[in-house]
């Protein structure tokens, strides 16, 4: 049994025992499930008492990283044979796909948006229909649509077309900017802190966000998976409040008990940089990362809120259970 957000007792995994799942304990495969939003995700799922498969390219890396009694189960998103056989048994399938280092794509490695969120996704679901797989849960981003003007929001809005016609039960879930223990965003903003008298910020700062915790999100996946209204719904996922950039930024430095200046860089400037820095082994920046990393991230709550009710938790107060001094260490996503 879990508790949904709404503090509803619903067996595990509902919707796929009403569409024939019958007495045995239904089981979702996480694909991503070492990264930093799969690693909470399979979190939650083991708290609720829900049995999972972690797909990985290296089970044996993975199986210390993973909560006790989780199957790893070696997969890799990058070809179709790769993945052959990987969901067998499983329920159902949640996919929270990132490719190293992201948002800076490698295409020599194959670590792009295309290769990796769309690519991938279309042949996660792709493989899914085949081992009978009932219900999918996709982490999109908000943004997604197939004339946007990023080529990151464009390769997701292809994984959801796949996840939309692979003839599953899904929910598409398009996250804001998530942050939490593990994270490659607002921790790195973080981490200049302790070793610069300043923070450096790429643009002016100003633009709006809605972040929304880590913890919140992996509750929503669970609750999307066991909640019949969500089937086959789109619905954009944020915290519970609005503000810029800035602001974000300072008050991670305050609950951290740090005080620093925000020193802004232009961002045409930083993408001047980081067109040289592309020629580096491991470049630090590329030019679009600059602007993956300068977009505003705003969505609306209340679609997704009405469907799957759930207190989400304050910007702060989600800061203060990992970066706080005297907070709990918390395992990080890698």
């Amino acid at each position: 049994m879990v508790e949904t957000g709404s503090g509803e007792v619903r067996t595990s995994l509902a919707v796929v025992a009403e569409d024939g799942g019958g007495d045995q304990a239904p089981c979702v495969a996480v694909a991503g499930a070492t990264g930093f939003i799969g690693r909470a995700v399979v979190a939650e799922l083991v708290r609720r008492g829900i049995p999972v498969i972690a797909l990985t390219r290296s089970p044996a890396r993975a199986a210390g990283r993973l909560p006790a009694g989780v199957e790893a189960r070696r997969a890799d998103a990058a070809s179709p044979s790769a993945l052959a056989g990987s969901l067998y048994g499983a329920d159902a399938l949640v996919i929270a796909l990132a490719f190293e280092n992201s948002p800076m794509e490698n295409p020599k490695k194959g670590r792009t948006f295309e290769a990796v969120d769309a690519a991938g996704t279309e042949r996660l679901v792709a493989e899914a229909a085949r081992a009978g797989v009932k219900r999918v849960v996709y982490l999109s981003g908000a943004g997604a649509a197939p004339d946007a003007l990023r080529h990151w929001f464009r390769a997701k809005w292809r994984a959801e077309e796949a996840v939309r016609d692979s003839g599953l039960t899904w929910t598409i879930l398009r996250p804001t900017w998530i942050y939490g223990p593990g994270d490659v965003a607002l921790n790195r903003f973080v981490g200049f802190s302790r070793y610069l008298p300043f923070v450096p910020v790429i643009g002016d700062g100003k633009q709006a966000l809605a972040p929304v915790f880590i913890d919140d999100v992996a509750c929503l996946v669970a609750d999307a998976l066991v909640e019949p209204a969500a089937a086959n719904r789109v619905l954009e996922v944020g915290g519970p409040e609005t503000m810029t950039m800035n602001d974000v930024i300072r008050r991670a430095l305050r609950v951290a008990g740090r005080r620093r200046p925000l020193l802004h860089a232009p961002a045409g400037l930083m993408k001047l940089a980081a067109r040289v820095a592309r020629y580096l082994p491991g470049p630090p920046l590329t030019p679009d990362a600059v602007d993956f990393i300068g977009q505003p991230a705003t969505v609306d709550t209340v679609p997704l809120l009405a469907l799957l009710p759930r207190r989400l938790t304050p910007l702060e107060e989600g800061l203060a259970t990992y970066l706080a001094p005297g907070a709990k260490p918390r395992p990080k996503a890698s």
